[in-house]
């Protein structure tokens, strides 16, 4: 996500990094005056604002006002987080803290993803996401279970702890020999494969006749394979601390965008794509504003890690969402060594 920039010499780069750090502490436009007490040098604020100018030609500041001092771009930012920013290290005691209270869940895999995601939220003092593929989870286990005489349930439990119950209509007076054919024709065909793959095997041989199956095994076997993946989502997803997405809001048009991100947090929409980039990159990852379209329309900010398993495949990413005035310095460690603990713990 690297940025083509002028080269800036020291002066340029202490100043824009002054800056954004006082952005990133008060959201607030800089001016010269200002800047020139910050840097703790002989430089007059005539020769500050002159900086800031060719700044600003770079693509690098912007003016939100005629008088007023200068912000950061998104190019800005991104030139900072990439090239001026130094990263804060977490205490003995912050790690520490981390990995009890992820552990605390024992192996509940879903449990402990869900504790990683509130503990990263509050010490962010953010939003938390984490980003699971579902694709990746096999079967271990699919039974189909009577209710009453027109209803059944398919309990589904995956290879990572996660159990699932749905509720299906079944014909009146479905024999149960016909539940145990339908549960035995299905384990055979889904444990331990995922449920496209097992879907894609078993709608073949019904397809093709291959299984000499009655009619009501059949429409049992269709209905446990269509509700098995019933949501179509191919990512889950798990938020904690949206309510601290108004922490920051400071206009109507902040919380306009507030919305539109609480919109897509709730219909859990677009999120795939996070495990994906972070599939393509080497540890945490960092997207700003427009870098995104989702984001574009937010003006937010995501700083996002992968966690592995024991092979070192990526299974997972972990994230922190907020305004691009994050303060990336503590954001970016938490995020990082967060995602090392739920790797050792769930991967």
């Amino acid at each position: 996500m690297s940025l083509m920039v002028p080269k800036l010499n020291e002066r340029s780069r202490e100043i824009l990094r002054q800056i954004i750090d006082a952005y990133l502490e008060t959201g607030e436009a800089v001016g010269s005056r200002t800047l020139s007490q910050r840097l703790g040098v002989d430089l007059s604020p005539a020769t500050v604002r002159n900086v800031m100018s060719d700044l600003q030609d770079a693509g690098l500041l912007y003016s939100p006002h005629v008088s007023a001092g200068r912000l950061p771009t998104e190019a800005g930012l991104r030139f900072f987080v990439d090239g001026l920013l130094e990263v804060g290290r977490l205490t003995e005691d912050e790690q520490a803290s981390i990995e009890s209270q992820c552990a605390a869940q024992g192996r509940n895999p879903q449990k402990t993803l869900e504790e990683a995601s509130r503990v990263l939220s509050g010490l962010s003092n953010h939003t938390s996401l984490v980003v699971v593929p579902k694709t990746d989870v096999r079967l271990k286990h699919i039974e189909f279970v009577a209710l009453g005489p027109e209803r059944a349930i398919v309990v589904l439990v995956t290879d990572d702890g996660a159990v699932e119950n749905r509720v299906i209509d079944i014909p009146v007076g479905m024999p149960s020999s016909v539940i145990v054919e339908a549960t035995n024709f299905l384990s055979a065909r889904m444990v331990g494969k995922t449920i496209e793959e097992g879907q894609a095997q078993i709608a073949a041989e019904l397809l093709a006749h291959r299984q000499e199956l009655d009619f009501l095994t059949q429409r049992l076997v269709e209905a446990g394979m269509a509700t098995s993946a019933s949501d179509g989502e191919s990512s889950v997803l798990i938020v904690s601390g949206t309510e601290r997405l108004l922490d920051d809001v400071q206009a109507v048009e902040d919380l306009e965008r507030v919305r539109a991100l609480y919109g897509a947090l709730e219909t859990k929409e677009s999120w795939s794509w996070l495990l994906d980039a972070t599939r393509t990159g080497e540890g945490v990852q960092i997207f700003i504003g427009a870098e995104d379209e989702l984001f574009n329309l937010t003006g937010c900010s995501v700083v996002v890690a992968p966690y592995t398993n024991s092979k070192e495949q990526i299974v997972g990413a972990i994230g922190v969402i907020g305004p691009a005035r994050l303060n990336y310095a503590r954001v970016i460690p938490v995020v990082d060594y967060t995602a090392k603990v739920i790797g050792r713990l769930v991967g």
